[in-house]
């Protein structure tokens, strides 16, 4: 169950996307590395968090419009959205 519910776009998430091959690939097209991953709740798409030097995530963000991703580290089990500046574990 994810919550809270007082954002739409998570209240949206019906079933979380994930993606397997833990990298960022802008991360790995420019030779850098990154800290955490997240992935696009839209796309499905995995990039590098905050804490990493690029911050693809949120570029991603901002370039799609794509509001909320999920955390693509082991043993992880939340969504942030950047719309709404909302956190909600799953």
């Amino acid at each position: 169950m994810i919550t809270p519910k007082t954002c739409p776009d998570l209240s949206n998430i019906t079933q979380v996307l994930s993606d397997d091959s833990y990298v960022c690939i802008e991360c790995i097209q420019t030779g850098d590395e990154w800290v955490h991953l997240r992935t696009c709740q839209t796309c499905g798409e995995t990039r590098c968090c905050d804490a990493s030097k690029n911050k693809h995530a949120t570029k991603h963000f901002h370039r799609s419009g794509h509001p909320v991703v999920a955390s693509a580290e082991p043993g992880e089990q939340w969504l942030w959205c950047y719309a709404h500046r909302q956190v909600a574990e799953w």
